[in-house]
């Protein structure tokens, strides 16, 4: 192409602003462990709609209890509603900055620390970014609707979720989103770009225990269960930064943050795929020991009780997973399943 043209083409294309607020979301103060329903109805409050926490949660979390609802039901439950969605990992700053300056707001998944509880999964709203000041603006059910995170702070704990991101729009958006994101769009582009960002990111520092954790969930999406329970191992070995993890519990069982399975659930389903049943009860024994009502350590407990004829425990495991998630799919499948096995 002659450089006349290139430089022509250069000088017509727009230029993203160095600041943006979207403004006509509604703020919710989430309560006791409503973040993703509260952050997705403010999500979708930006395109008109009234639902909130209380009509949401009922629906994703039947236990009020329950410690997290996962990026694939938030999703679920929007398009429902008949919004469209685009769920995607490996993130960047700059795709963040392009989807607000675009219009649209981004729900992200991060790492999140308080004085009184230590680290936990957290979902917010980005509604705006900043370049002079360095930081986006967020909606955050815990915090208000007037927060900042440095740009920095923002990839360190959205990097714990794979760089996890979540674009709720109408129908009538979807040409523009898929503008936006680019060849995002396609979910096996994406998860290469998620593999090679996390091959690059254990090569540059061999000791970043999420990059490893974030190599093996890549891996394990992409069917390769042996490379992914290898990444998890060299994930556990590694001990993260603790200023993610205050109030660890001194008997915590791996170098993970104590409540990482309470979100992720990757090492579960790579052991279990490479028939390492033991490792899977022993940490979900851990898991469940601290809290009883997590309901998908029951689910793959359960699966791997049953690999090792355990019939009546995986049952038993089985059916606490639906009392505490009646709408629980997999765990009705594998229950049916074993019934008929039961029966043959």
């Amino acid at each position: 192409m002659p450089l006349l043209l290139l430089v022509a083409l250069w000088l017509t294309m727009p230029t993203q602003a160095g600041a943006v607020f979207l403004s006509g979301a509604r703020h919710e103060y989430q309560r006791y462990n409503n973040c993703g329903p509260a952050t997705l109805g403010m999500a979708l409050s930006y395109w008109g709609s009234s639902l909130n926490q209380y009509q949401i949660a009922p629906v994703l979390k039947p236990n009020k209890n329950d410690k997290n609802v996962s990026p694939e039901e938030l999703a679920a439950f929007a398009r429902k509603q008949g919004f469209g969605v685009h769920l995607g990992v490996a993130g960047d700053l700059n795709l963040l900055k392009r989807l607000l300056a675009g219009g649209f707001p981004v729900i992200i998944e991060t790492w999140f620390v308080t004085p009184d509880h230590g680290g936990m999964g957290h979902y917010r709203l980005l509604v705006g970014y900043n370049d002079s000041q360095g930081h986006f603006n967020a909606f955050d059910s815990y915090y208000g609707p007037k927060v900042t995170l440095a740009y920095g702070e923002v990839d360190r704990l959205w990097q714990v979720f794979n760089r996890t991101y979540l674009v709720v729009y109408p129908p009538s958006r979807k040409g523009q989103v898929a503008a936006l994101l680019g060849s995002r769009i396609n979910e096996r582009t994406e998860l290469q770009m998620a593999l090679e960002l996390a091959q690059r990111e254990t090569q540059a520092n061999p000791n970043n225990a999420f990059a490893w954790f974030n190599l093996g969930s890549t891996l394990l999406q992409l069917g390769k269960a042996e490379e992914a329970a290898k990444a998890y191992d060299q994930s556990r070995r590694i001990a993260p930064d603790r200023t993610l993890d205050p109030r660890r519990p001194a008997n915590a069982l791996n170098n993970w943050p104590w409540r990482m399975l309470w979100y992720q659930f990757g090492p579960y389903e790579a052991y279990f795929k490479t028939g390492r049943y033991l490792e899977v009860v022993t940490l979900a024994n851990d898991v469940l020991g601290r809290v009883d009502d997590h309901e998908e350590s029951y689910y793959w407990r359960g699966l791997a009780r049953q690999a090792q004829g355990n019939l009546e425990a995986a049952r038993a495991d089985f059916q606490a997973a639906l009392r505490y998630k009646p709408g629980y799919l997999e765990a009705a499948m594998a229950l049916q399943a074993l019934r008929t096995q039961g029966n043959r």
